[in-house]
């Protein structure tokens, strides 16, 4: 096959400096628009590659050809970057207020809490990033590059590592050679490559270094691009750029909408609104409480103290450590139990808040790799010859031509075909596939046909079909049945085959006959149309039973793809996923929407085909800008905008560097199984933390109401500030079991999301049936104490709120905690013991030796009694209540 030669050439010195040229390796910044003379005279290089002294030079003044390196965060910024979360805002303010009143006490336990969740924070992701560090390393260890001692001595091709190369160096490429850096091609022969990693085109492309093109995209012909991979075929290249100056790394090096600073993701907006809501309860508690005292108590600002402790009160001061614990727990589990590294804690949440996930079709839902789906003849019938005919052809070329490995295509030929029946002819003479003539050629010699030998062409339809003999409307016929393959989703080649004498084929160099190259058009002429053989792209093993899952779990799937979509389409019906004919769109209809008409299209369209990074991330910024939860799964270049758009970035192990640096989540296989399991984590730790703020936060409303109004109607202080602390202790202790509870198996079946809202009314309705219990708490202490002066006993009543208080939390935990009492095991878990040792600090504090310093006393049994009753009544109310709410 003829091999493709950039002309014209500089002389054999051309590497040599000259006067007035640019200075070596201050290449054109877009190469692909010179042709390949004046790319080597603006890199002051020549064919022969450059000398020693020349690379050493260039490598001093351009850097070693490595990738900017990520910088992993030391423990103790990250420690200090924990301190911006907004709840921890929250307590620090507390923590202020009650170091200004002079709470020592209270303001040392509030900082004590957010040194806590700080430093698990903290721990949790600086070991993310250690874990993370270990994946790196795209580009290959070494090149293959020509260099010379001397001016004037020949090149020698020597093996060096990829971080020696410098502009200007002439290297060789091969199949299955990684491009070390951006080059220009100097010769070519039959080359292609696979630019997923940049482009997302599963099919490899051609490239030939023939010609100039303006423009250096990723669809020139001329250049490839750092972190592609050679697929079959050879070439010389030129180096154009290495380092931060490629393609690979323009993203990375923070130009462009890839690393523009990222938009808040779920967790975020839930964390701000939550955090308001606090903020608002803890500035509007103490003047309440001030302005009641003081106006008809005729009390002044020695109740300071106890507003500031009723506002620590309303506060969840273990919210920062309950939430990362929560998220810490199912990020290590993750990580031990499936591989899935959580990088950014947070995100772990936005996994279980996720209901929509965006991935590509290749290498998730396909293997990217095709395999044999039907043979037909020309009227469109199953004929097994054809397939026969195929695998002949693949087979004889693999042996005949040299070729190191066989193309997927022909691989997946052999795979489906009887190897007796490829063997049963002895090969004459093969010219392999190459991308300009789009065909591959194979001459045969059947046993028993004496001096005949038989030509089996296979190939584009266009191109095998213009080399048969058939008439204008035969040739249109099947080239629409081809199309309609195609259409469909199938790669189509189709073959061919033609009788030629045994007289016509002469030797060839080498030790096989050949068929000579410029015979070759002349021989590949009236040929005899087989038929057509179509391949479908293979399927990802546990990508069906994946989506299953995601969908049992309200999670929607969106495909993403550069490639045909047909191809997607056919994909997703041969996994079962339902594709109406309005629920593709691709990229030029994408570019006609406007915003608004692209937030609505896509709450409805399931593949997006032939798209670009930007149409990715305008795709899911529309998705999120129409209230989902999205997450992105991509390990291309090509897909960094959007794993930067995205609520959740993920990419797997193998994915390019910048791509696993910008991901939230990393997985050690590109398996939709593995994320499955992420969403599984995050929705068990989502869960916990919402049952956490509906139990902390509507018992605290409900303390606050009652402390208020208890506030009015007694003439002392419904608690001391001591109690109020030790109580939140108690409680705050007794919440950590939350971090490891198992939700009821109802949460994993729809996304855990944050809503503040949502969060406000039912904290406002819940607190207010808590608040209803406290004040019938009064009345019990009347019953029980034998009249209503029984309440000026200052100690009296402060020992029977706390209880009532700590055991009515301990109620609240088991009844709330997953939005029901579990039928199975009820109180079980560790929310149950942690639940039963609340009741008991309740009952017993105030009877042991601590009760007297806090001011609590012995209660009469009647108490306990009257309290049961009291208790029985709440949980019948929070159960009622929790029926009507679900109802809705």
């Amino acid at each position: 096959m003829p091999e493709t030669v950039a002309a014209p050439q500089p002389d054999a010195g051309g590497s040599s400096a000259a006067p007035g040229r640019r200075p070596a390796g201050a290449a054109a910044r877009e190469p692909g628009a010179a042709t390949v003379l004046e790319t080597l005279r603006q890199l002051d290089s020549g064919p022969r590659g450059l000398t020693e002294e020349q690379a050493e030079t260039r490598q001093a003044r351009s850097g070693a050809n490595v990738l900017p390196a990520y910088r992993e965060a030391s423990w103790p910024r990250v420690f200090l970057r924990s301190l911006r979360d907004p709840f921890t805002g929250v307590l620090l303010c507390l923590g202020l207020v009650s170091a200004a009143v002079a709470s020592w006490g209270t303001a040392g336990v509030i900082l004590l809490l957010v040194v806590v969740s700080c430093a698990l924070r903290a721990s949790g992701e600086h070991r993310a990033d250690r874990s993370t560090a270990a994946l790196r390393g795209l580009v290959a260890g070494t090149a293959t590059v020509l260099r010379r001692r001397k001016e004037d001595d020949a090149p020698r091709a020597r093996e060096l590592p990829v971080d020696e190369l410098v502009p200007g160096d002439v290297i060789r490429l091969g199949p299955g050679d990684l491009v070390p850096a951006d080059v220009r091609l100097l010769r070519s022969h039959g080359l292609t490559v696979h630019q997923a990693v940049l482009t997302g085109e599963s099919a490899p492309v051609p490239k030939d270094a023939t010609g100039a093109m303006v423009g250096g995209g990723f669809d020139s012909r001329e250049l490839c691009f750092q972190g592609s991979a050679v697929a079959s075929g050879s070439a010389s290249a030129v180096v154009v750029a290495t380092a931060g100056r490629t393609r690979l790394a323009a993203t990375h090096g923070g130009r462009g909408p890839a690393v523009s600073r990222r938009e808040p993701s779920a967790f975020d907006r839930s964390v701000q609104g939550i955090s308001w809501i606090l903020i608002r309860f803890m500035l509007l508690t103490p003047p309440l409480v001030l302005m009641a005292n003081a106006a008809l108590r005729d009390r002044g600002l020695e109740t300071l103290p106890f507003a500031v402790a009723v506002a620590v009160g309303m506060t969840p001061e273990m919210l920062p450590v309950v939430v990362t614990a929560c998220l810490a727990r199912g990020a290590a589990l993750l990580a031990r139990g499936h591989r899935v590294i959580v990088k950014r804690l947070p995100a772990l949440h936005d996994l279980g808040a996720m209901d929509v996930l965006c991935l590509d079709k290749t290498g998730t839902l396909t293997q990217d790799r095709p395999v044999y789906d039907r043979a037909v003849d020309p009227e469109g019938r199953d004929d097994p010859e054809v397939l026969r005919w195929a695998a002949i052809n693949a087979w004889w070329t693999l042996q005949l031509a040299e070729l190191p490995a066989p193309d997927a295509l022909d691989e997946a030929l052999l795979d489906a075909a009887d190897e007796d029946d490829c063997t049963a002819c002895d090969g004459v003479t093969a010219v392999p596939f190459d991308p300009v003539r789009r065909l591959a050629t194979a001459v045969v010699r059947t046993p028993g046909r004496l001096g005949v030998h038989t030509l089996v062409v296979k190939g584009a339809p266009e191109t095998v079909l213009e080399r048969c003999d058939l008439t204008d409307e035969e040739r249109a016929r099947l080239l629409a049945r081809a199309a309609g393959y195609a259409d469909e989703g199938l790669r189509v080649l189709a073959i061919a085959t033609a009788d030629i004498p045994h007289a016509r084929i002469r030797p060839g160099r080498g030790p096989h006959l050949s068929l000579p190259h410029d015979r070759t058009r002349t021989e590949e002429r009236g040929l005899t149309c087989r038929g057509f053989v179509t391949l479908r792209d293979a399927l990802a093993p546990t990508a069906g039973d994946a989506l299953k899952v995601l969908t049992d779990r309200g999670v929607a799937v969106r495909i993403l793809t550069g490639d045909h979509p047909g191809n997607a389409v056919r994909a997703c019906r041969d996994l079962g996923v339902p594709v109406g004919p309005d629920a593709v769109l691709t990229a030029d209809r994408i570019d006609a929407l406007s915003d608004a008409e692209l937030t609505e299209a896509a709450s409805r369209v399931a593949v997006f085909a032939r798209c670009a990074p930007e149409h990715k991330a305008r795709v899911v910024a529309a998705l999120r800008a129409g209230g989902h939860t999205v997450g992105y799964l991509g390990d291309g270049v090509n897909d960094l905008p959007a794993l930067r758009t995205a609520d959740v970035g993920i990419a797997p192990r193998d994915a390019v560097a910048v791509a696993r640096g910008t991901a939230d989540v990393v997985l050690a296989e590109k398996d939709l199984t593995a994320v499955g399991h992420a969403i599984t984590a995050g929705r068990h730790a989502g869960g916990n933390i919402t049952a956490y703020l509906h139990v902390t936060l509507s018992s605290n409303l409900g303390n606050v109401i009652a402390m208020l109004a208890a506030g009015l109607l007694l003439p002392f202080l419904p608690m001391l500030p001591a109690q109020v602390l030790a109580q939140n202790l108690c409680f705050d202790a007794a919440q950590l079991a939350f971090a490891r509870d198992r939700p009821h198996p109802a949460v994993l079946r729809r996304p855990t999301v944050l809503r503040p809202r949502a969060l406000l009314r039912f904290i406002v309705g819940f607190g207010a049936l808590n608040a209803v219990a406290d004040l019938a708490t009064f009345g019990v202490l009347a019953l029980a104490l034998h009249g209503p002066d029984a309440l000026d006993d200052e100690a009296v009543f402060h020992s029977g709120w706390f209880t009532e208080n700590l055991v009515t939390q301990a109620l609240v935990m088991l009844l709330l905690r997953t939005g029901r009492l579990r039928a199975e095991g009820g109180a079980s878990g560790p929310v149950g013991w942690a639940a039963g040792a609340l009741t008991a600090a309740g009952l017993l504090l105030p009877l042991s030796p601590l009760g007297s310093p806090l001011g609590l006393t012995p209660l009469p049994a009647l108490y306990y009694v009257l309290l049961a009753s009291v208790l029985a009544l709440y949980a019948a109310g929070l159960m009622a209540v929790r029926a009507r709410q679900r109802s809705r």
